[in-house]
């Protein structure tokens, strides 16, 4: 069965580069280096050949990933979110109630998040327990060390 993936327009956009420059750059080179390998020659001693043969199984089967996740990529059509409530792409406040910090969160997609530029995914423990969650309310979210109480104090869309 194929997991069907949501993205935003860049994330989308990020991936198909990806694959092209996988398809348009990467598989010339690693063809050029089995080639250049195999000039060098007898292939059964030929340890710098097998590296290459490996290198090039490798980055076919990435691109077949690739490919796969993005027959399987579903683009999120920002304009029919709800935008009371925390959904995919919103843009949360929240406070944590025990030590009052304030902290801002973009709820992305998996494939997107990145927790250095504050994108986190609505598939991990804190994203999915701020998902549906309106302005006021409390969110309690189950980590393995304990149970966090978020309020959530903003929710908006860029």
């Amino acid at each position: 069965m194929t997991k069907v993936s949501y993205y935003t327009a860049e994330g989308l956009k990020k991936l198909r580069e990806e694959l092209d420059y996988l398809k348009s750059v990467m598989r010339p080179k690693a063809s050029q280096d089995i080639a250049d390998a195999r000039d060098k020659g007898d292939l059964s001693e030929n340890a710098e050949y097998d590296a290459a043969k490996e290198a090039q199984g490798m980055l076919e089967m990435r691109i077949a990933k690739l490919e796969e996740v993005h027959s399987n990529a579903r683009l999120i059509d920002e304009t029919q979110l709800d935008t009371s409530k925390v959904l995919v792409l919103s843009n949360v406040k929240i406070k944590n109630q025990a030590n009052g910090m304030e902290m801002k969160y973009t709820l992305v997609a998996e494939s997107e998040a990145d927790l250095k530029t504050g994108k986190i995914s609505v598939t991990s423990p804190i994203g999915r327990g701020l998902l549906g969650k309106s302005v006021g309310e409390v969110a309690e979210i189950t980590v393995p060390n304990g149970v966090l109480k978020f309020e959530i104090l903003e929710v908006s869309r860029d």
